[in-house]
C-alpha cells in the first residue's frame, strides 16, 4: 500500500517574482479595431486581468485558503496524485469524491466543501452529510506532471477507485462534470458494488438513432446544439487532441499566454448573468503556471480523442443529472434514459459549466438530494 503523504501547499517567493517580472515584460499581440471576441479574448480584456494579477491579486491569500482544507499526495499508478481529505463531523456521512475537468482544478470545489461536509453548521440536515475527497487529476495542478501517456478516463477512474480503498471508503458517491463526467460514470461501472450512485453536472445526449421521432422541438434544439459542437470542435480542443507538446511551449513559457488561454474559455462557458469573479480565475491560472502543467493537462484531451459522440457505454448504478442553461450542451432526458438509470433530473434556470463556482447552492442542494435516498 503507498504511504498518504500530508500535503500544504508553499510555492517558492522565487516562483513568485518570476512570475512578476514575466508580466512585468510581457509582449502584446496588436488587434484588429471593433474586432471583439470574434478572433478570441479581446486585448483590453486580457491586458486588464494581467494588471489584476501583477498588482491587486494577492496568491498569499489563496493559497491560505487552499491550506486551510487537509491535502495529501500519494502515488497511484505511477503518478502522484494530490487529493483533499475533508471529513464530515456527522459520523454517518456518506464518503463522496468531486472530480473536476479541464480548464479547472480541485479549487472550483472549495465553495461546496463546507456545505457539504457539515450541512448542520450552514443550516441544512445533518444527515445529508459528506466526507469529501477532491482529487487533482493526474497531470493537473497539484498533482504535477504525468509521467507517461496513456491517462484516459477509464485509467483515471480506476485510480480513484484505488484512491477510495486506500481511505478505507467501502460505499461511496462520485459526482462530477467537463472530464469529471465520463471519470465518474466510469467509476460507478467499474466499481458498481461500492459506488451508490453518480451525479453529474455535465452529460452529452446519446444519439437517437432512428428514435427521433418523438422529441419534442425542444429536444432536437438540443440535438442539434450539440452535433455542432462536436462536428467544429473548438481550437483549444483541436490542439490539445493532435498537438499538446507544441501548445505546452506557449503555455509554459508565458504567464500571458497561460491566462488567455484558460480566461477564453472560461468566459465563453459561464453564465454572463453570473460571471467568475477575476480572483477565483487567477487562481486557476496561478495554478496551472505556478505547477508548469500546461502540457501535460493537455495531454488528457489527446489520450481521451475520439471519445466524444458516440454511443455511452452502461453505468450500472443510479443517475443523477442536474442541467445548467449555459453550459456547452445540454442533455435530452428521454435519450440518457435509454442508456443510464436516471433517478433524478433537474433543470436549473441558471447557471454554466462551472456550477461548484457560479452556482454552489444550487449544486450542492442538487446533490444533496440525488443521494438522499441512495445512502
Amino acid at each position: 500500500m503507498s504511504e498518504i503523504t500530508p500535503f500544504r501547499l508553499d510555492v517558492p517567493d522565487a516562483d513568485l517574482d518570476d512570475l512578476a517580472r514575466r508580466l512585468d515584460a510581457a509582449r502584446w499581440p496588436d488587434e484588429l479595431p471593433g474586432i471583439g471576441w470574434d478572433h478570441g479574448i479581446p486585448l483590453g480584456r486580457v491586458r486588464d486581468l494581467a494588471e489584476h494579477w501583477r498588482t491587486k491579486y494577492d496568491w498569499r491569500a489563496q493559497e491560505a485558503r487552499i491550506n486551510a482544507f487537509p491535502q495529501f499526495t500519494t502515488e497511484i499508478d505511477g503518478a502522484r496524485v494530490h487529493f483533499l481529505h475533508v471529513r464530515s463531523p456527522e459520523p454517518d456521512a456518506l464518503p463522496l469524491v468531486l472530480t473536476h475537468g479541464w480548464p479547472s482544478s480541485f479549487a472550483d470545489f472549495l465553495d461546496v466543501i463546507g456545505p457539504l461536509t457539515d450541512p448542520r453548521a450552514h443550516g441544512s440536515d445533518p444527515a445529508d452529510a459528506f466526507h469529501v475527497v477532491v482529487p487533482s487529476l493526474p497531470g493537473f495542478t497539484l498533482s504535477g506532471p504525468t509521467r507517461d501517456a496513456g491517462w484516459t478516463v477509464g485509467r483515471i477512474a480506476r485510480a480513484w477507485a484505488e484512491l477510495m480503498r486506500r481511505l478505507g471508503y467501502e460505499r461511496y458517491g462520485a459526482q462530477g462534470g467537463d472530464f469529471g463526467y465520463p471519470i465518474s460514470k466510469e467509476l460507478g461501472t467499474i466499481a458498481a458494488d461500492r459506488v451508490v450512485g453518480v451525479h453529474l453536472n455535465y452529460l452529452p445526449s446519446p444519439p437517437p438513432g432512428d428514435q427521433e421521432g418523438g422529441l419534442t422541438e425542444e429536444d432536437r434544439a438540443r440535438l442539434e446544439r450539440q452535433r455542432e459542437y462536436v462536428a467544429n470542435p473548438a481550437g483549444y480542443w483541436q490542439m490539445q487532441t493532435d498537438r499538446p507538446q507544441t501548445v505546452a511551449y506557449a503555455l509554459a513559457d508565458s504567464p500571458i499566454g497561460q491566462l488567455a488561454w484558460i480566461a477564453d474559455k472560461v468566459t465563453e462557458w459561464t453564465d454572463p448573468a453570473i460571471g467568475v469573479d477575476d480572483d477565483r480565475l487567477l487562481t486557476t491560472v496561478s495554478l496551472y503556471w505556478l505547477t508548469g502543467t500546461a502540457g501535460s493537462s493537455s495531454r488528457l484531451h489527446r489520450a481521451n480523442a475520439g471519445s466524444r459522440g458516440g454511443k455511452p457505454t452502461p453505468c450500472p448504478v443510479p443517475i443523477g443529472v442536474a442541467v445548467f442553461p449555459r453550459d456547452l450542451v445540454l442533455p435530452v432526458r428521454s435519450l440518457v434514459e435509454r442508456h443510464f438509470d436516471v433517478v433524478r433530473w433537474t433543470e436549473f434556470d441558471r447557471g454554466g459549466h462551472f456550477p461548484a463556482v457560479e452556482v454552489p447552492d444550487l449544486l450542492t442542494g442538487d446533490v444533496r438530494a440525488f443521494f438522499r435516498g441512495l445512502r
